[in-house]
């Protein structure tokens, strides 16, 4: 840099320009360990150009780093990974307005993945929800609105999952105003289109070229304003839309009548034909067509509505002094008390601590009879309490909820893209330029190939631009997606993803866990067996001392056994689990183990004294335990101390669930750590096709990989912790939801009743919503297949062709909100 000195000109030092502006970036960073990681990562982020200083907390996760305003925070990010560590993503939602077809929703991704810092964007036409994944910290929302500003639509922040949607109250004004413009847009064209309704009886009659023309002029530039305001938006993004064919085909048609009108009025000839009914009838259809594609589109979205009005807005806060206040639910703690009188809905979920009723839960679990319930038993917010009056105490609110986590999983399941729909999108990106090139063929073959006047060419050309609408192709499968799964979570089937609903439908083996899933989880204590030299007392005082404190089915049948008989347990230290296996303790000096069969031969106890029985009893169908001590520094050799026979009822709709899956074609299969005899006759009893027992966790997911590698797409239903390993091993993860978390997280579908026959549901409303999407896209591309040809051979008019396309997205909304008429096997058989 120079600067001017007298007559001369020197350059300046670099320590005299002037201070650059500076701003500081936030960024979460996963990963590290210890310090050298975050000296590594400090490193990194120095090199980068234009960083001044970094500095890492390796408690918070956090690095702090200014930079020069011009530095993008994604160089920052690449800085990061490139030394081996992760910047933390968030996801955020936005409401986007404007979007009319599928070329528009793929112009808005592009937008969005555009950002420095975005790593995924996922737009839905039908919700008109974007789904931005970006780095932490690092992407403002401003920065998102405003490219998808710059793409030429709206964006604002959408609520959280079942939230109150500020967007809402603006469509619904928008869909008042456009009604309004449909009343008004089908008054005046009435007119127009009359004497195409009343020549078949012989009257011919045509309003004046000039009346004509005060018709067609309001719904042209007024109501059709919408058209070239997106179509606009669409060419200075350097796309196209729906939007702009309709904008160029109705704007030549009602150029072309105008000009004809002008010139006869000029030469003083008789007004010639003219196209103005074209023009205002094309729009006036296709603002029907997109009126009742709205309608349509709320109408898939139902099921969020239902479940978001379950929620109460207040709730009755019973104080320490025993006083009633109301209050917002918004405002409930965890631990409050809340008083639910008779007929109320349920503010949130808890515990009864007092009082006894019945709570329909239909909405919510799916179960169409209400439950009893009483002191001790979980109740979920948003359920209808009967006839009693109850003091809940609150367990969960908020985000933790279980109405709001199943809201989140449906809508969750509703913004996303189905496999699929990436062919579609491939198509949507080329479909406008493609159709602008087949209008101007058109309009070129006609006049200058076949010798047709300018007019009729235009005429063809017009048509051709009006019918080919890539509306059906974006609509085809999130509306099909949001009416699968949105009839499928009003009778307790959670769907989390677009995906996991595309694999279900091509499953050909489900796998199912035993203890808890095919049965009823609550195991009894039928048989206990000391072994020689023990007394059946203190037998069963060593197992409760062993299964004290645990919440595992077997050792709850224990505690209830000890405590029916009277038996206190001693206290157990060093209490262990041994995953798959069985527990270990020390109690009175004494190290006790209670387990499998195989914990016990891993060990070397020698189990002749009880062989036989233990035997016995594996055949009639229970699960056994054994129970072995070894004293204090292992001088003595381990001795069996006895058994413990335990019973499980099957459920009562499982043998009906397995019948039901084979009558789909399916192989059924269960994987169980039970003993081999105590399976095959659950197996037996059930009609299963396959059993694999003595399984350990991570031997059920080996199981699974196994069948898979056999060329088979699997399900896995499960319940428990030990269920998440294989239920993520699967193609698709069925978790029940009186399971645990852990399983619910590993799964792609989640079961809000613990009742087999959901299974069979899952899988069948799956394939049902598989199909619809397949039959939407065949008459989505088949409109255009037939019609675009059909148009450019002049083989139908602008108007035919305007209801032909306004149609097509109607029709394949309306397809897929057949599936809201679908129900549970379950129910039907009520």
């Amino acid at each position: 840099m120079l600067k001017a000195d007298s007559d001369t000109l020197t350059p300046i030092a670099p320590e005299a320009h002037a201070t650059e502006a500076v701003r500081t970036v936030a960024l979460p960073v996963l990963g590290m360990t210890c310090a050298s990681c975050a000296g590594r990562i400090e490193a990194a982020l120095r090199a980068v150009p234009g960083v001044s200083s970094a500095s890492v907390n390796l408690a918070t996760e956090r690095a702090s780093v200014t930079v020069a305003t011009g530095v993008l925070a994604a160089a920052l990010a690449c800085a990061v990974t490139d030394a081996g560590y992760d910047v933390g993503g968030e996801t955020r939602d936005f409401a986007v307005a404007g979007m009319t077809c599928a070329s528009c929703a793929g112009r808005v991704e592009a937008a969005l993945r555009a950002v420095p810092g975005v790593s995924q964007a996922s737009v839905n036409l039908a919700t008109e929800r974007a789904r931005v994944t970006a780095a932490a910290g690092v992407v403002a929302d401003a920065d998102l609105v405003a490219a998808v500003a710059e793409a030429g639509y709206d964006a604002t922040p959408a609520a959280p999952a079942g939230g109150p949607d500020a967007a809402e109250a603006t469509r619904d004004a928008a869909a008042r105003r456009d009604e309004i413009h449909l009343l008004v847009a089908a008054a005046l064209a009435a007119p127009l289109v009359a004497p195409m309704l009343l020549m078949p009886f012989g009257i011919a009659w045509m309003p004046p070229g000039w009346v004509q023309l005060a018709l067609a002029t309001p719904i042209q530039f007024w109501l059709g304003a919408r058209f070239y305001r997106a179509g606009w938006r669409a060419l200075r993004a350097g796309a196209g839309n729906m939007d702009l064919l309709v904008a160029l085909g109705t704007s030549a048609a009602y150029a072309l009548s105008l000009y004809q009108l002008v010139r006869a009025a000029e030469a003083g000839r008789a007004t010639p034909h003219l196209y103005f009914e074209a023009s205002a009838v094309v729009i006036t259809l296709v603002l029907l067509g997109k009126r009742l594609e709205s309608r349509a589109k709320r109408s898939t979205a139902s099921a969020i509505r239902a479940l978001t009005a379950l929620r109460p807005e207040r709730a009755r806060l019973r104080r320490p002094d025993g006083s009633e206040a109301e209050i917002e639910v918004s405002a409930l703690r965890v631990g409050d008390a809340v008083v639910v009188r008779p007929g109320e809905r349920l503010p949130a979920d808890g515990t009864i601590r007092d009082g006894a009723s019945r709570i329909d839960e239909a909405l919510i679990t799916g179960e169409s009879l209400p439950v009893a319930k009483a002191v001790g038993d979980r109740v979920v917010g948003g359920a209808i309490n009967g006839d009693g009056r109850l003091v809940v105490e609150v367990a969960a609110v908020g985000a933790e909820a279980t109405l709001a986590r199943i809201i989140r999983l449906v809508e969750d399941a509703q913004a996303a893209k189905a496999p699929i729909q990436r062919l579609v999108d491939r198509v949507s990106a080329v479909f406008v330029p493609v159709v602008l090139g087949l209008g101007l063929l058109t309009f070129l073959g006609w006049w200058l190939i076949a010798g047709a006047s300018a007019e009729t060419a235009l005429i063809d050309a017009v048509a051709v631009l009006v019918i080919a609408c890539p509306c059906a192709l974006g609509l085809a499968t999130p509306t099909a997606i949001m009416a699968g799964t949105g009839v499928a979570a009003r009778h307790g089937i959670l769907i989390k993803d677009a995906q996991a609903l595309e694999v279900a439908h091509a499953l050909d083996t489900v796998a199912f866990d035993k203890t808890g899933t095919l049965t009823e989880g609550r195991p009894t204590v039928t048989d206990l067996e000391p072994a020689p030299g023990v007394t059946r007392a203190d037998l069963l005082r060593r197992a409760a001392a062993l299964q004290a404190g645990s919440e595992h089915p077997l050792a709850r049948a224990v505690a209830t056994l000890a405590a029916a008989e009277g038996v206190s347990p001693p206290p157990a230290a060093n209490l262990r689990a041994l995953p798959g296996r069985g527990v270990a303790a020390e109690v009175d000096g004494r190290a006790l183990r209670l387990g499998s069969r195989r914990l016990m031969e891993e060990d070397g106890v020698d189990l002749a004294p009880l062989a036989d029985r233990g035997e016995a009893l594996a055949r009639a169908g229970r699960t056994v335990s054994w129970i072995s001590e070894e004293e204090a520094g292992g001088t003595a050799p381990v001795r069996l101390l006895g058994l413990i026979a335990f019973g499980d009822a099957v459920k009562p709709s499982a043998a009906a669930s397995i019948a039901a899956i084979g009558r789909r074609g399916l192989r059924t299969v269960m994987l169980t750590g039970d003993n081999r005899g105590s399976a095959a006759r659950a197996a037996e009893a059930l009609g299963l096709d396959e059993v694999v027992a003595e399984l350990l966790p991570e031997d059920k997911a080996a199981a699974i990989l196994r069948l898979k590698a056999g060329g088979r797409r699997v399900a896995m239903v499960g319940d428990g912790v030990n269920d998440a390993p294989a239920l993520a091993a699967a193609d698709v993860g069925i978790a029940l939801s009186t399971g645990t978390d852990v399983a619910m997280h590993a799964a792609g579908i989640t079961l809000m009743r613990g009742d087999p026959m959901l299974v069979a549901d899952a899988i069948d409303i799956a394939r049902r919503t598989y199909a619809k999407i397949r039959q939407n896209l065949f008459w989505a591309l088949a409109y255009n297949v037939v019609g675009i040809p059909l148009a450019a051979f002049g083989l139908l008019s602008p108007v035919v062709a305007g209801a032909a396309m306004a149609f097509s997205s109607v029709s394949v909304v309306g397809n897929a909100l057949l599936l809201r008429r679908w129900r549970p096997a379950c129910e039907v058989q009520r």
